[in-house]
C-alpha cells in the first residue's frame, strides 16, 4: 500500500496500516483517537488501497441512536453478504435468522453467532480477499460489538481483515475486545501548519494563529474552522471569535455545522432532523454501506426506511469480483428533497444507491441540538408511525415524543422492555421501564414499573442502580415492596446479610398479603423468589420454617414455581419428593422464559440431579446474558454448568467455567456468588488431589460465610474440607468435616449438603473403624427415600448400603443396583469410589480374581479424571490382586525420608502414638502419612510393611542429600 500524497503527518500510521493490509493472514486492527483526528481518513485510505488491490471492501458505522438496539450494527455491516448465508450450514443460517428478525426465538450465544459470522465472511473471502471497515465503533451496540470482537480475534488463517475506528474519549465496547490497536494522535505542530497551509493558503496570519491554537492538531477542525470563520466574519478574526475561555472543540465544530443547518429551509431541516433522530449513518464520505438494524425497520408508508437498499448493490459480484463500495452510510429514515443540504456540505450522496448520508456524526448532533423541543418531539412522533411494526424502535420514539403521562406509551415501553429482555437486552429494558414509570398516569403504575426496573437492574448486576431507582419515588405503600426488593438484592448478593434481608422481605410479603387478601399483589412474583433465595443461602431451620409458614398463609396466591422452589431449594430430603416431574415439564418450555426463571428452574433441577437435559439451553442463554442481559442470572447459570461438568467428570471445563464465573462476580461486586464460586473451585481442587489449594479456598469461603450465618456456603466449605481429607487418606479429619454437615444416621434439616455428602461420611466412617455409624447412615438414606428423590442420591444410597452391608450377598446386590442404575454413568467419580471400596471388600472376601473386575474400571476412571488420591489407592488395591500397574514392578513412587522413617517404625510394631512421640508428630499426622505410604509401597495393610520395605529398598528410599 503506497502512502497517500494528500495525507499529512501520518507516516507511522500509514506504515502500520500497510503492514496490516499486506499481512498474509487475516487480522483485526482498531484505530483509536479523538473526534475529527483523522481516523475516518485513514480508514478511507486503507479502503481505497484495498479496493485497488482487488479486495471486496464493506463499510459500516456505529450509530449512537442504535447503540441500545441489539445487533443493529452487525446487520449494517453484514447486510450485503447475507444472501451468501444461504450456502452455509443450518446452524449458521438459524443464527442469522434469529438475530435479524427472520424467525422467532431466542438469539444465539455470542460464540454461535460469532462462528456463523466467521463462516460467512470466510466463504465470501474464499473468492476474493475481504476488508471490513467499521467507523464510529464506540456507538456500536454491545451485542454486535461482542460478536465483532469474537470474530476479530479469530481471523488468523483467513483472507479477511477487519478495521475498526473508535473515539478514544468515549467508552467503547472495543476497549476490552483484546484486539491490537493504533493510537491516532493529533498532528504535530509542524504537520498541523502544513495541513492548514495546503487547504487554506489564503488565510490571514492572525486567523491562522488562532486556528492552529484552537484546533490543537485536530485535522477536522483545521479543515472546517477556516471556512466557518470565512462564512461568519468575512475571513477576519474578531477578538471574541473563540470566546473568552475557548469552547471545547466538539462544541465549536457543532456550532460550525449549526450555522449551515440554520441556513436551510424548514422542510429540509425537518427531514434532516428525522434522519438524525432515527439513527442515521454517521461517517464522513466513505463511511460504508447502508443497511438496517437488527430486526429491520418494519416501517411502511411515506418516508419509511427501506432495509438494505444499498446493501443489495454492495455485495459480491460475478466470480467474486468486488462490487462498487458506497462512499457514505445512508440514513435509516429515507430523506427527500435534501439537495440543498448536499450543496452546503452537510450531506453527501451515496454513489451506488443515491441515498443521502450525513457527512459526519457532528452534523447529526448539530441538527438535533439546533431543533427546538417541540420540533424534536414532532419528529419522534412521525418516526414512531414509520416504525409502528417495530416494537422497540416505536417505543423509543414514542417515549421521546411524549411529555405528559400517557398510559398507552408507558405500556408500549413495557412491551419493548419485555422484547429486549427476551433478546438478552436487560440493560436496555431497565431504561425503558424507568421511562415507562415517568409516563405512568397513576402512582400504582409508576411504582410497579419502577419496581420492575429495579428487579431487572438487580438481575443485570446493577445493584446500586436498583437502589437508586426505588428511591426516586418515596411515597406510597407499594414503594416499600420495591425498596425491599432492591435492598434485599444488595443485602444478599453484595453483603451476604441473610438475616436482615429475610426479615425485611418477609415483613413486606406479610403486609402485601394483609393489604390484598383476595387478589394478591404483583410484587409477590418478585419478592417470593428473593425470599426463597435468602432462605436457601441462610440454610437456617428457623428462617425456613418462617418462610414455609408464610407461603402456607398465602394459599393459592403462591404460584406453582414458587412452591417448587420452596420444596427443592430448602430441604430436598423432606420437601423434594414429587417435584422432578414438574421440573421436567416446565423445562420443556424454556424458550420464551426470562433468564431469571430459567436460572431458578435450573437450580431446582440441580438439587434433584436432573440438570443434564437443561445444560445445553443454559450454555446457549448464558453467553447472551453475560453481555447486555441479566448478568446475575448468567452467574447462576455458570455455577450450574460448572457443577454439571464436575458431576460428569469434565473437570478441566468445569475449572474454566468456575474461574470465568469468579472473575465476573468479582468485577461486579457480587461477593456472595464470588465466594460460592470459590467454594465450588475448592471442591473441584479437593477431588483432583490439589489439597493445598482446596484448603486455601475453603478457608476464604468459611471466613466470609460463617460469621454471616450463610449456611449454604459454610456447608460447601465443609464438603470441600471433607473431600480434601479423603483425597489425602486423612479419614479422621474427613469424618470431622462430615460431622459439621450432619450426624450419622440422620440428615440435618435444611442442610442441602447433608444428602450430597452421603458417600463422604460413609467412607470416612468405615476407614476410621466406625462401621456402625456408617451403616446407620446408609440405612437412614434408604429409609428417608433418597433413591426416589434423585438419580444421584439413588446411586449413592445403593452404594452406601453395599459398602456397609454385613452380608456379602446383600453387598453384591446393592452394588449391582448402583452400577446398573440408568444414571450411573452420569456420576463417574462417585461410581469409581464405590467400585474401589467394594472391590477392596471383594478382594478380602473372595480373592483377587473377582476383585479385579471391580478395581480395574475404578483405576481407569479415577486416573482419567485426575483424582490422584483415590487413583493411588485404587492402583494399590489392584496390585494386591496380582495385576501390574503403573506404580508396580520397580515403578513405585519413592518415599520421602520422613515417610520411610515412619514406615520403618510402623513395621517394627510401634503404634501411631509411639511413632508420633519419636518423630514429634501428632498421631493423626502419622496416620495420614501411613495412608499415603501404603499406595506408594503397593500394599493395603500395616502387616505388609516389613516385607515391602525389605523387598524393594531401592525403589522406596529417597537419597539423602550429601
Amino acid at each position: 500500500m503506497q502512502p497517500a500524497a494528500a495525507m499529512v503527518g501520518r507516516d507511522r500510521e500509514q506504515a502500520r496500516l500497510a503492514a496490516f493490509l499486506e499481512a498474509a493472514e487475516g487480522q483485526a486492527l482498531v484505530l483509536r483517537g479523538e473526534a475529527g483526528v483523522g481516523k475516518s481518513a485513514l480508514a478511507d485510505h486503507v479502503a481505497d488501497a484495498a479496493a485497488r488491490d482487488g479486495h471486496l471492501v464493506l463499510r459500516a458505522a456505529g450509530v449512537e441512536a442504535e447503540s441500545e438496539l441489539p445487533y443493529a450494527g452487525l446487520h449494517q455491516l453484514l447486510y450485503p453478504l447475507l444472501p451468501e448465508a444461504a450456502g452455509l450450514d443450518a446452524t449458521a443460517r438459524a443464527a442469522f435468522d434469529a438475530v435479524f428478525g427472520r424467525t422467532e426465538g431466542p438469539p444465539p450465544s455470542v460464540m454461535t453467532l460469532g462462528i456463523a459470522v466467521l463462516s460467512l465472511v470466510s466463504s465470501v473471502a474464499s473468492r476474493t480477499p475481504l476488508l471490513l471497515v467499521l467507523d464510529d465503533g464506540q456507538w456500536l451496540d454491545d451485542a454486535s460489538a461482542a460478536v465483532v470482537g469474537f470474530a476479530g480475534r479469530r481471523l488468523a488463517g483467513s483472507p479477511v481483515k477487519l478495521l475498526v475506528a473508535v473515539r478514544a474519549d468515549i467508552p467503547s465496547p472495543f476497549d476490552t475486545a483484546a484486539l491490537p490497536d493504533v493510537l491516532v494522535a493529533p498532528l504535530a505542530d509542524a504537520d498541523a501548519a502544513r495541513l492548514l497551509e495546503r487547504h487554506s493558503p489564503a488565510l490571514p496570519a492572525d486567523v491562522r494563529v488562532l486556528v492552529l491554537e484552537q484546533a490543537g492538531g485536530n485535522p477536522l477542525a483545521l479543515l472546517e474552522l477556516p471556512a466557518h470563520i470565512a462564512a461568519r466574519h468575512g475571513g477576519q478574526a474578531p477578538a471574541d471569535l473563540f470566546g473568552p475561555h475557548g469552547v471545547p472543540l466538539p462544541r465549536r465544530l457543532q456550532d460550525m455545522y449549526g450555522t449551515r443547518v440554520a441556513a436551510l429551509g424548514d422542510a429540509v431541516r425537518a427531514e434532516l432532523l428525522k434522519g438524525a433522530l432515527d439513527g442515521a449513518g454517521a461517517g464522513p464520505a466513505g463511511a460504508g454501506p447502508a443497511g438496517s438494524a437488527a430486526g429491520g425497520s418494519g416501517g411502511a408508508g411515506p418516508g419509511a426506511a427501506e432495509p438494505g437498499a444499498a446493501g443489495a448493490e454492495a455485495g459480491v459480484g460475478p466470480a467474486g469480483a468486488a462490487a462498487p463500495v458506497p462512499r457514505a452510510t445512508a440514513v435509516r429514515y429515507r430523506m427527500r428533497d435534501a439537495e440543498e443540504a448536499v450543496a452546503c456540505g452537510l450531506l453527501v450522496v451515496e454513489p451506488v444507491t443515491g441515498d443521502f448520508a450525513f457527512r459526519h456524526p457532528l452534523v447529526r448532533s448539530s441538527v438535533v441540538q439546533l431543533a427546538t423541543p417541540n420540533q424534536r418531539r414532532a419528529a419522534h412522533r412521525a418516526l414512531a408511525d414509520v416504525h409502528r411494526d417495530d416494537v422497540e424502535r416505536r417505543a423509543t420514539h414514542l417515549a421521546a415524543a411524549t411529555v405528559d403521562p400517557d398510559e398507552d406509551v408507558a405500556r408500549a415501553l413495557e412491551e419493548a422492555a419485555q422484547s429486549a429482555t427476551r433478546r438478552g437486552g436487560a440493560l436496555a429494558a431497565v431504561g425503558w421501564l424507568t421511562r415507562a414509570a415517568e409516563l405512568s398516569e397513576d402512582h400504582a403504575g409508576r411504582s410497579r414499573r419502577l419496581g420492575d426496573a429495579a428487579f431487572i437492574a438487580g438481575h443485570a448486576a446493577r445493584l446500586g442502580q436498583a437502589r437508586r431507582l426505588v428511591r426516586t419515588d418515596s411515597s406510597g405503600a407499594d414503594d416499600t415492596a420495591a425498596s425491599a426488593l432492591a435492598t434485599g438484592y444488595q443485602a444478599l448478593y453484595q453483603d451476604g446479610d441473610v438475616r436482615s434481608a429475610h426479615r425485611q422481605v418477609a415483613a413486606v410479603v406479610e403486609r402485601l398479603r394483609d393489604d390484598a387478601p383476595d387478589g394478591g399483589d404483583p410484587m409477590h412474583d418478585r419478592l417470593l423468589p428473593l425470599l426463597l433465595a435468602v432462605s436457601q443461602y441462610a440454610a437456617d431451620p428457623a428462617l425456613w420454617q418462617r418462610t414455609h409458614a408464610l407461603l402456607d398463609s398465602l394459599g393459592d396466591l403462591v404460584p406453582e414455581r414458587a412452591r417448587l422452589y420452596a420444596g427443592t431449594w430448602s430441604d430436598v430430603v423432606r420437601h423434594g419428593a414429587g417435584w422432578a416431574g414438574p421440573v421436567e415439564r416446565l423445562a420443556a418450555g424454556l424458550q420464551d422464559q426470562p433468564p431469571w426463571d430459567i436460572a431458578r428452574l435450573a437450580v431446582s433441577a440441580y438439587h434433584l440431579d436432573v440438570l443434564g437435559p437443561l445444560r445445553p439451553h443454559l450454555q446457549r442463554v448464558v453467553e447472551r446474558e453475560l453481555e447486555t442481559g441479566a448478568i446475575a442470572s448468567g452467574m447462576v447459570m455458570l455455577h450450574l454448568i460448572m457443577l454439571d461438568g464436575m458431576a460428569l467428570g469434565e473437570w478441566d471445563a468445569a475449572e474454566r467455567t468456575g474461574q470465568r464465573a469468579l472473575s465476573l462476580e468479582t468485577e461486579h461486586g457480587h461477593e456472595l456468588f464470588a465466594h460460592q464460586s470459590r467454594g465450588y473451585l475448592a471442591q473441584l481442587a479437593a477431588m483432583r488431589g490439589q489439597t493445598a489449594r482446596a484448603r486455601e479456598l475453603q478457608a476464604v469461603v468459611d471466613a466470609w460465610a460463617r460469621p454471616r450465618g450463610i449456611g449454604f456456603l459454610s456447608q460447601i466449605a465443609d464438603s470441600a474440607g471433607a473431600t480434601a481429607a479423603l483425597s489425602e487418606g486423612d479419614y479422621e479429619t474427613a469424618y470431622l468435616h462430615a460431622l459439621g454437615i450432619t450426624s450419622p444416621g440422620t440428615f440435618r434439616p435444611y442442610a442441602y449438603q447433608a444428602s450430597r455428602t452421603l458417600l463422604d461420611l460413609v467412607e470416612a466412617a468405615l476407614h476410621t473403624g466406625r462401621a456402625e455409624q456408617a451403616r446407620a447412615h446408609a440405612v437412614a438414606a434408604r429409609d428417608a427415600g433418597l433413591p426416589e428423590l434423585s438419580p444421584r442420591l439413588a446411586v449413592l444410597t445403593y452404594g452406601a448400603l453395599a459398602l456397609t452391608a454385613e452380608d456379602e450377598a446383600e453387598a453384591a446386590g446393592m452394588y449391582a443396583r448402583a452400577a446398573d442404575h440408568p444414571a450411573a454413568a452420569r456420576f463417574p467419580f462417585e461410581m469409581a469410589r464405590i467400585g474401589l471400596m467394594h472391590g477392596t471388600r471383594v478382594r478380602r472376601a473372595q480373592g483377587g480374581t473377582a476383585a479385579r473386575l471391580l478395581l480395574a474400571p475404578a483405576v481407569e476412571v479415577l486416573e482419567r479424571l485426575g483424582a490422584t488420591g483415590w487413583a493411588e489407592r485404587a492402583r494399590a488395591e489392584l496390585r494386591a490382586t496380582g495385576v501390574a500397574t503403573r506404580g508396580s514392578a520397580g515403578g513405585l513412587t519413592p518415599l520421602t525420608h520422613q515417610e520411610r522413617r515412619i514406615a520403618e517404625l510402623a513395621a517394627g510394631g510401634l503404634t501411631n502414638k509411639e511413632i508420633g512421640r519419636q518423630m514429634r508428630l501428632s498421631p493423626r499426622t502419622v496416620s495420614a502419612h501411613l495412608y499415603r505410604i501404603f499406595p506408594k509401597l503397593g500394599i493395603t495393610s500395616r502387616a505388609a510393611l516389613r516385607d515391602a520395605l525389605t523387598a524393594t529398598p531401592e525403589a522406596t528410599a529417597t537419597p539423602t542429600p550429601r
